[in-house]
């Protein structure tokens, strides 16, 4: 990185550069200022190694951001490649730029496999291994993430912000049939992604490549979804439906793993969408029958305790009385970026009682004072939020921590 800027880059690739490295120093700089230092005061207490991980999940969600990136970053390198070749060459390097680019993913696959070994003497010694346990989970998610995203990086013609629309749960290879005003279409093959907000449809690009790439068809956002789990001609078929919509898509799954996955995974968000907009209208009574679980969405929607639940965040738009609303599209600017102050004036009113500085991509600053939207929740106590635009700031949307805000009457 210092010779490219010692040498500079052709005119032609002028601000793709910082492409080729993505969020390379966000890695390095809190490796080298803050983890490396902790993991060393490991070697004295093994006990906190563990705790370690568990605590900074978060944090390592910025190996996700570099995964997302890097599909955009091997077609640059690959475009300028004697350009690299050159850069290779005068620093008198063995390895190329596309190996010094692959040491992060190749590095938050390791931690899983340290962490295994370390459960598995820690077992041996007869210590207490909970926590490494979950520690191990935890880092065969983030590799995993790693990987939906550099699959999701390879994602052509969506024009929304993928960030906003929480963790991808599920994405998988179906045979899909649309029916519209009772026309039926042929079964195509496509790519569907399941967010916490949306279903994205895609086309499989480049079949039989080792880089596939997917091109964007349409999208459901999970606050209009409806899902028809039989289909008695075949048990691999599930259908989806976008409310206020005559079209219906039946995904046929290649084996009844998948599809049970899927339906689960989709149940989930559903439920968890009916209760919190159960808690909105009504959170006395909602926390009252929901007493003493740690799933009560009354008191993550309040900040007032924090979820130790495993799975993952489960973040649910309430759906918007607009009439102008058409969540199932063709290719076209998404309307989640569109969300305008009147749209959002029947959703839970929440009032900043601390400043947040954002730390992730998807987050957002606020600061004392402002009123804010509740678009979702999720279990991790963290709230999707609309702030309106003001006279200090343009409108924006994304993530704070629940114990930020307070409710407003």
């Amino acid at each position: 990185m210092k010779r490219v800027a010692e040498k500079g880059v052709p005119e032609e690739m002028t601000g793709k550069d910082k492409i080729v490295f993505g969020n390379i120093h966000q890695i390095y700089d809190w490796h080298k200022e803050f983890f490396l230092g902790e993991l060393e005061k490991c070697l004295q207490d093994h006990d906190k190694l563990a705790e370690l991980f568990i605590k900074h999940e978060r944090r390592l969600h910025m190996y996700v951001i570099y995964c997302q990136n890097k599909p955009r970053s091997e077609f640059i390198v690959a475009e300028y490649d004697t350009f690299f070749e050159e850069v290779q060459q005068e620093v008198n390097s063995r390895m190329s730029i596309s190996d010094y680019l692959i040491k992060p993913i190749q590095r938050i696959t390791k931690y899983q496999l340290l962490l295994k070994d370390f459960l598995k003497y820690s077992s041996k010694a007869g210590l207490d291994c909970q926590e490494i346990e979950k520690a191990v989970d935890l880092m065969f998610l983030v590799p995993k993430r790693c990987n939906d995203m550099m699959n999701l990086g390879r994602l052509q013609g969506y024009e929304g912000k993928l960030t906003a629309q929480g963790k991808l749960l599920q994405q998988d290879t179906f045979f899909v049939t649309e029916q519209d005003s009772g026309v039926l279409s042929r079964s195509k093959e496509r790519r569907v992604f399941l967010f916490e907000q949306i279903v994205i449809f895609s086309e499989l690009l480049r079949k039989g490549s080792s880089t596939p790439g997917y091109q964007f068809k349409k999208s459901i956002k999970v606050s209009f979804l409806s899902m028809d789990e039989h289909i008695e001609s075949d048990p691999c078929k599930f259908v989806l439906a976008c409310r206020g919509s005559s079209e219906r898509l039946t995904l046929q799954a290649a084996n009844i793993d998948i599809k049970q996955e899927w339906v689960r995974s989709i149940r989930e968000l559903l439920d968890m969408q009916s209760n919190f907009l159960t808690a909105l209208q009504n959170p006395q009574e909602y926390q009252k029958k929901e007493s003493g679980s740690s799933h009560s969405l009354s008191r993550q929607a309040s900040g007032s305790s924090r979820s130790s639940s495993s799975h993952p965040s489960t973040p649910l738009k309430p759906t918007s009385s607009s009439s102008n609303s058409s969540p199932a599209h063709k290719p076209s600017k998404p309307q989640e970026e569109d969300l305008d102050e009147a749209e959002c004036n029947g959703l839970s009113s929440v009032m900043v009682t601390q400043d947040y500085n954002a730390v992730k991509e998807d987050e957002i600053c606020v600061v004392v004072g402002e009123k804010v939207q509740i678009l979702a929740t999720n279990q991790q106590n963290m709230c999707l939020v609309y702030r309106p635009a003001n006279s200090q700031s343009p409108a924006a949307e994304g993530w704070v921590p629940g114990h930020v805000l307070s409710s407003t009457r």
